[in-house]
């Protein structure tokens, strides 16, 4: 990679970080835009850019608390570009060990020069500080260490040891760093994994270098991209041909793609979203990979419709914090624990709504990606407590570093035979 492709990564690094940091943009979605609007990098380029953003974004209470040890005001006070313009110099000197130290301190310093001016000896003086003194962390036993070692909110790490213990709570964050597996679903109405005496699991690992729509076996309907914890929620579902199911926030489609090949492509499966562009996204997957039993329209799951005929089994995979998947999200783990306190009601109300289209005996899926009890277990509890028609058959937690997937919460409930 030459010095100035370096440059260009870097560069468009930076905006993508002032991006994120001033909207609050989601990094993947930032990063997908800004490939976009770069079509002549590299994609040694392209890998490198990437991994300047993840990683800054990734490790930012990590950095933050390095950088904040010689600067004489609050990081907060400092203008956003120079901020991240540290962050970004600071990664690349603690974290990624082929970038030699002088060249992320000199092109950092270049790019507030150019943006900047004022700041460029301060950035050159406070990343020289970095360089000669290495990783900082609190001392083992403040209360901050784990947070800074990690870079997670002090309120996340305090939730996650409680609900978990202090082992799997290490685990969790352990895994969230640095690059995650993609797993996809062979599609079995495509492919025959018992050929040949063989007995192929449909769950598999993935590793493309360019763009998806690229690949010919995705095009031509071989699979679709979901993670083993997903698929894990379907199977417990057991869902069987023939019959009708719900997904009452199905999109993107993914559950319903592999609901549907569980059943042969065989029965209903009535997929829900609130907007009518997502609910697109369903039809066309369904139509890549062959399936033409789902049915796809917009619903809000919190209102009751009475048009629709009762189920044999639901899954409600509801909205959620996402904190099951800040390996892949790494900005989520930033959320405040306020900005997430209305979702245990919002997932209760849509769990309370998707049970009155269950028939008798049916059974009704409860999931999310995050790793917090009170919108998984005590969501749950909650419906149990309220709705003694219902009985608890299964309960998970898939905890990522035990797994390695992204973390998940399932439960499986089971409605008695009377209505």
């Amino acid at each position: 990679m030459s010095a100035n492709s370096n440059e260009n990564a870097r560069n468009l690094a930076l905006d993508v970080l002032i991006r994120i940091e001033k909207d609050d943009s989601y990094s993947n979605l930032a990063i997908d835009g800004a490939l976009k609007e770069a079509p002549s990098l590299s994609n040694a380029d392209k890998a490198f850019f990437t991994a300047l953003v993840y990683g800054t974004v990734e490790r930012k209470i990590t950095l933050d608390y390095n950088l904040g040890l010689y600067l004489k005001e609050p990081l907060k006070k400092l203008n956003p570009v120079v901020l991240c313009a540290l962050r970004l110099g600071a990664y690349q000197i603690l974290f990624m060990e082929k970038i030699p130290d002088t060249a992320a301190i000199n092109e950092t310093v270049n790019l507030v020069k150019r943006r900047a001016g004022y700041a460029s000896g301060l950035t050159n003086a406070v990343l020289r500080k970095v360089s000669v003194n290495g990783l900082r962390l609190p001392d083992a036993d403040d209360e901050s260490y784990l947070s800074v070692k990690y870079s997670f909110p002090e309120w996340l790490v305090k939730m996650w040891i409680n609900a978990y213990g202090e082992d799997d709570a290490v685990g969790i964050m352990e895994h969230s760093l640095g690059p995650q597996k993609t797993y996809i679903r062979m599609n079995t109405l495509e492919i025959d994994l018992n050929e040949n005496g063989l007995s192929l699991s449909p769950c598999a690992e993935y590793s493309f270098s360019g763009a998806l729509e690229d690949s010919a076996d995705y095009n031509a309907g071989m699979f679709h991209v979901q993670d083993k914890s997903s698929q894990m929620c379907c199977e417990a579902l057991g869902v069987r041909p023939g019959e009708t199911v719900f997904d009452m926030c199905a999109a993107p489609g993914g559950k319903s793609f592999t609901i549907a090949e569980m059943m042969d492509n065989k029965g209903v499966i009535k997929a829900f979203d609130l907007h009518e562009h997502r609910v697109e996204l369903i039809k066309e997957g369904a139509s890549r990979l062959g399936i033409d039993i789902i049915e796809a329209r917009v619903s809000d799951a919190e209102k009751y419709d009475e048009s629709l005929e009762l189920a044999d089994r639901i899954l409600c995979d509801v909205p959620c914090s996402g904190l099951g998947i800040v390996g892949r999200k790494p900005e989520i783990r930033y959320k405040t624990a306020t900005k997430i306190d209305y979702l245990p009601s919002l997932q209760y109300n849509i769990l309370v709504n998707s049970s009155k289209y269950l028939r008798a005996g049916g059974t009704l899926g409860y999931s999310t990606c995050a790793l917090n009890p009170k919108e998984n277990e005590e969501v749950v509890s909650k419906f149990l407590d309220e709705h003694r028609d219902f009985e608890l058959k299964t309960i998970k937690t898939v905890l990522p570093h035990v797994y390695d997937c992204d973390g998940f919460f399932y439960a499986v409930l089971k409605k008695g035979d009377r209505n």
